[in-house]
């Protein structure tokens, strides 16, 4: 029987995948049974071996930031026919220019000065677009793929289908998760085994501060780590005589491997979460320590309203570190994207928080090679409108909206899509978030239809009975 170190030494001398792929999957489900968290082997070769998804809670407008429209620019104050917003119909030109970035040229607004330098590595899906332009509704949707019953999320799908690379930190992290919208439901596991939830840092959602980035009970300040061993293992007998008598029972077991992985938790999460110990260049270069932000392990809440780029900072290296520990998928969220009025001040303000930092995320990802095999996604649920609400907002819109990916095997300095020359519709290009799911999981190596689980009679996947890979922008 081959190990899973003779599988990895043999892909490397001619071996064909389909041969080794049936031997990985083998091995996989034999050590799947001893550890659900082991590293598993995927449908067809992989682009992508982790995520980061930076989360923007509010639905920030597309089209002051990485959708430009210079008819909505020219044709600004004139009634539009085609909104249908409660609060008129009158059009709001962008305030801010958008400049060709890179050598691809893409235009990225000037909100983003610093990301727009690494436009040659982006690629915007330009033509999103869900269901529903409410919140609630619209975040669970581009968590967890439906929002009507409640469904494993993004996150929890990628780890039970790829395992995690490190077994003394958890596969799936969320920095700062909004406790609205759907609260942990967004990072949760539903009905898949509980081992695959996330693993919450601070809460909130970020704000305009950034959000925290504490470990709650990460160290227990009353035992030593062997009387810990010893009361964890009394505990763990008890659990299992619980099940050996009431037969197979998936909320104890994942008890059980929860109890196990908080243990060996307290040795290695608190390292890789350290910023502390960066270099001055390092944390310089994700803004951290400019004095004007918010966010855990220092860092007041001076500044402007924004809270500076010090908070976001801080979430996006601990991110690096935890994604180079191999954490399989990281979330972080930043919410105050709802700018229904104040428009021009409060997403100018967010857009500084993160800009920077994001900025120097993909040039740390880069120099380490991570960014080659590392997905990063930025976006919210939805969009905004190209008309006004009231005289300095934008209302949600659903029917069009941005995403921008980069690394992962995704074509960089690439537009897909397009809204109108509002943007307020997706009209060419057109992704769902059922096809943006699955074009994930593809990049991860996973097959959507592929992915599932049996549950209540049936085998259940991310993207229920839709989704189509957008193939269009695989490198």
């Amino acid at each position: 029987m081959f190990t899973r170190r003779e599988l990895l030494q043999t892909t490397g001398s001619g071996f064909g995948f389909l041969a080794f792929s049936a031997l990985a999957h083998h091995a996989a489900a034999r050590d799947a049974a001893v550890n659900p968290l082991a590293p598993k082997a995927t449908h067809f070769p992989a682009k992508a071996k982790r995520v980061l998804f930076l989360c923007m809670d509010g639905g920030p407008s597309h089209v002051d930031t990485f959708d430009s429209k210079p008819k909505l620019t020219a044709d600004d104050g004139k009634s539009y026919s085609g909104g249908r917003g409660r609060f008129g119909g009158k059009l709001l030109g962008s305030p801010w220019k958008f400049p060709k970035q890179g050598q691809s040229g893409l235009p990225v607004s000037e909100l983003f000065l610093e990301v727009g330098k690494h436009a040659d590595e982006l690629c915007l899906l330009n033509g999103m677009h869900t269901d529903i332009p409410n919140h609630p509704q619209a975040f669970l949707q581009m968590h967890c793929g439906l929002f009507q019953f409640p469904r494993p999320s993004l996150g929890a799908w990628v780890l039970y289908g790829l395992g995690t690379a490190n077994e003394n930190l958890p596969g799936f992290v969320t920095i700062s998760p909004p406790t609205n919208n759907g609260g942990p439901a967004n990072y949760g596991s539903n009905f898949l085994p509980a081992i695959y939830q996330g693993t919450r840092i601070g809460g909130g959602g970020g704000g305009f501060f950034g959000g925290g980035t504490n470990v709650s009970n990460i160290r227990n300040p009353r035992q030593s780590v062997t009387d810990q061993r010893a009361q964890l293992d009394f505990t763990q007998s008890l659990n299992k005589e619980s099940l050996a008598k009431s037969g197979e029972n998936p909320a104890v077991d994942g008890l059980i491997e929860s109890y196990e992985l908080a243990f060996r938790m307290q040795a290695e999460l608190p390292k890789a979460i350290d910023v502390s110990r960066e270099s001055k260049d390092t944390l310089a270069l994700y803004g951290i320590g400019s004095g004007n932000g918010g966010g855990g392990f220092g860092g007041g809440l001076g500044g402007r309203r924004g809270g500076g780029t010090d908070g976001f900072g801080r979430q996006c290296l601990m991110a690096r570190k935890l994604l180079e520990a191999g954490v399989r998928f990281v979330e972080i969220t930043k919410g105050g994207w709802d700018q229904h009025r104040n428009l021009k001040e409060d997403l100018a303000n967010n857009c500084e928080a993160i800009d920077r930092p994001i900025a120097g995320l993909l040039t740390d990802l880069k120099q380490r090679g991570l960014l080659k095999d590392t997905l990063v996604i930025w976006g919210g649920e939805f969009g905004r409108t190209p008309y006004a609400q009231g005289t300095d907002g934008r209302d949600h819109n659903s029917k069009g909206f941005t995403i921008w990916m980069a690394g992962g095997g995704v074509k960089g300095g690439h537009a897909h899509g397009r809204t109108d020359d509002y943007g307020h519709e997706a009209v060419e290009g057109k992704v769902h978030v059922h096809d943006w799911h699955a074009t994930v999981l593809h990049l991860l190596g996973l097959d959507h239809e592929k992915l599932t689980y049996r549950h209540a009679g049936r085998d259940f996947r991310l993207t229920d009975v839709k989704g189509n890979v957008v193939k269009e922008i695989v490198a």
